[in-house]
């Protein structure tokens, strides 16, 4: 039996998505983002869940929504259960899958990372577990001479030479320079493209790798969407935001949707470390982020020397407005594959919003409200860990003996840094303290190869 599409990404496609390969239903209607959101906190506000306004009582609860959303809108797009049933399959012949924020197998690097401005909806073909491997974010001018092409294709070889994914925007130029030296390499590939999905799945060069598991692309627009500029430079944050380092090759000055994103990394979001080309010849556009805090690329020439550009502090990030609030606190593992599409005749609903909101307020949307427990201890949350010190002189060492026997828990299996930050939701820097404080103990060690911290096996047994 084939699994249904999960009827959180049911309906934020029927609320939000164009459904190009259908007709009949006009732009303006779509719900935007934020429209979307609203409606979602206003029906947890009311004590209702989305999934009510296909209810057998859907058109009360449509007038009670009428301050948020014309009621006759409501109905317009909820009522295309039909015309979404017909694109689905139309994507299911392509291979593509969809996920959305409410889905355990979203991209946990994006949830964490981006939060609210996380893409209510991911399209992809291929692994949806590479995306959360990190890598080298790749990105630069489209326009560019073949010696800025070679070299860039070498960055791409020598991240798959050291094991490291690629992380790139699929554009012409720089973008697929770095994925096909990369891929040409044997290396592996994540691909956020800005437009045209289904064309790029459907071509026969990216086939192959997309069943073999070497390159995964994702769009948060429609898979049939043309270029369009804007969509462009939204989707550069989702580049930063699945790497652990970026390095641009090429950028104009002031200008492009490279420099918009490279500066709003530098100035605003702080995700991971930027670095600049430093060799063939400086540029206004290169100089200019080098003055905002961009580093110079050190040109590894081996393995182990692209693994140490990844030991660079990375620049602690800066909150979003809900800084202690995850997206959905019931988030499960990441790296799960896809559920098959398929849309049944039945209730839909909408992943919850991401706005605060008190603890009166209903369950998360979607899910039956329950009392909402008292959360454990960190420490008892792993049992098996080492015992957590009952002495501490100060808050820092309190909160350490907190998080220590967690830290220990998750090093059973090797993480990087950037990994173990995500999953305790804290900075990069905090997570590499207490990764420090922890070898300088000889609880855990470093390793190269898979990279990252595992606790020693001695440890365990202490």
């Amino acid at each position: 039996m084939t699994p249904a599409l999960s009827p959180n990404t049911q309906a934020i496609l029927l609320l939000t998505a164009p459904l190009i390969a259908g007709r009949g239903t006009s732009s303006s209607d779509l719900l935007s983002p934020g429209e979307y959101k609203r409606l979602a906190r206003h029906l947890r506000e009311i004590q209702r869940q989305p999934a009510d306004l296909v209810s057998p009582d859907a058109a009360d609860l449509m007038r009670a929504c009428q301050p948020v959303i014309d009621e006759a809108r409501l109905q317009r797009l909820l009522g295309r259960g039909f015309l979404l049933s017909q694109v689905i399959e139309r994507w299911q012949a392509r291979a593509i899958w969809v996920v959305s924020r409410a889905d355990a197998e979203y991209p946990r690097r994006l949830k964490v990372r981006l939060r609210e401005d996380a893409p209510a909806v991911l399209y992809g073909c291929g692994d949806i577990a590479l995306l959360e491997s990190g890598g080298l974010a790749v990105v630069g001018s489209r326009h560019v001479d073949d010696s800025l092409i070679d070299y860039t294709m070498a960055v791409g070889r020598l991240a798959a030479r050291a094991g490291r994914t690629l992380v790139s925007g699929g554009a012409k130029g720089i973008d697929q320079a770095a994925m096909r030296g990369a891929l040409e390499a044997g290396g592996k590939v994540s691909g956020v493209l800005a437009d045209s999905l289904e064309k790029t799945t459907m071509n026969r060069e990216h086939r192959n790798l997309l069943l073999d598991g070497q390159l995964v692309l994702i769009s948060p627009y429609d898979p049939s969407a043309g270029f369009n500029v804007g969509n462009a430079m939204q989707r550069n944050k989702l580049i930063y935001a699945l790497a652990d380092a970026s390095l641009v090759v090429s950028s104009d000055l002031n200008k492009g949707g490279t420099w918009t994103g490279a500066v709003e990394q530098l100035d605003k979001l702080k995700f991971v470390p930027v670095y600049v080309r430093s060799t063939g010849g400086s540029t206004p556009g290169l100089d200019a982020l080098r003055s905002k805090g961009a580093l110079p690329w050190p040109n590894p020439q081996d393995a182990d020397a692209f693994e140490a550009v990844f030991e660079a502090a990375a620049p602690t990030p800066v909150p979003s407005p809900q800084s202690g609030l995850e997206l959905f606190s019931e988030d499960g593992p990441s790296g799960v594959a896809p559920t098959t599409l398929s849309v049944p005749e039945t209730t839909l609903a909408i992943d919850a919003p991401n706005e605060p909101v008190p603890p009166s307020a209903a369950a998360p949307i979607g899910e039956p409200h329950e009392p909402t427990p008292e959360p454990a201890p960190l420490a008892a949350l792993t049992p098996e860990a080492k015992p957590v010190p009952t002495t501490a002189s100060t808050p820092a060492d309190t909160l350490f003996a907190a998080v220590r026997g967690v830290i220990q828990e998750l090093l059973k299996t090797p993480m990087k840094d950037a990994e173990v930050a995500a999953e305790l939701d804290v900075s990069n820097a905090q997570a590499k303290a207490w990764l420090q404080r922890l070898v300088d103990e000889g609880v855990i060690e470093k390793q190269k190869k898979p990279a990252g911290y595992i606790v020693k096996q001695s440890s365990l047994f202490e």
